[in-house]
């Protein structure tokens, strides 16, 4: 099995289900344990994401919040894998901000996917790349110079326990980050990191 991300061959193992990339420093699922599309969805229809729901607006605030302070409503944006509750560009469209959402099971309009944006922002949901490396690309190409990528996700340290760790355990969950992974796509995709945390990413794209 090569990386999705860097192609490089996976040779040492983490656990019995994840790989370590030498190269990129990401966790990689064995693609053996990866779900069909009809049971990923299925998964994701369990998640109980009701936008009018304060604990998931507040977790979701991150994003949201930086948005709001760095971006103006007639910026154009794209809320990326917006999932069964489209939060975030709910919120920022009572704030009447010109966002779309855009989610391959739940708002698949790939017109959305034609347009370029100020603003991208991905919540929970690039653990979920099979191919991380095309869907970097992807948004990458859908930004406008000086646009920002804003990307939640739990970033892997090892000072987490990873075999009890619950990120690890969610079997959607296919490829885990490190600090290094991002400063790794970063640079392929020629992006300025603005702010890197164990949960929030944000880069840019220069002009």
């Amino acid at each position: 099995m090569t990386c999705p991300l860097c192609s490089s061959l996976l040779i040492i193992q983490k656990d019995a289900h994840y790989y370590v990339c030498d190269t990129c420093k990401a966790l990689v699922k064995d693609e053996k344990e990866y779900l069909t599309a009809v049971e990923e969805k299925a998964h994701y229809e369990c998640h109980n994401n009701d936008v009018e729901d304060v604990r998931y607006q507040n977790f979701t605030m991150p994003i949201t919040q930086y948005v709001l302070d760095h971006r103006l409503p007639t910026h154009k944006g794209l809320d990326f894998g917006s999932g069964t509750g489209p939060v975030i560009s709910s919120m920022l469209q009572k704030k009447n901000y010109d966002i779309v959402p855009y989610d391959p099971f739940f708002a698949p309009d790939e017109t959305v996917l034609k347009s370029t944006y100020d603003y991208i922002v991905c919540c929970e949901v690039m653990e979920h790349f099979h191919d991380p490396n095309a869907e970097i690309n992807r948004l990458t190409s859908l930004l406008k110079p000086n646009g920002l990528l804003l990307m939640m996700t739990l970033v892997y340290h090892e000072g987490i326990d990873f075999t009890n760790w619950h990120y690890r355990k969610d079997p959607t969950h296919i490829f885990i980050y490190t600090k290094e992974t991002i400063r790794y796509l970063s640079e392929k995709n020629r992006l300025d990191i603005l702010g890197l945390t164990d949960r929030l990413i944000v880069l840019k794209k220069p002009v």
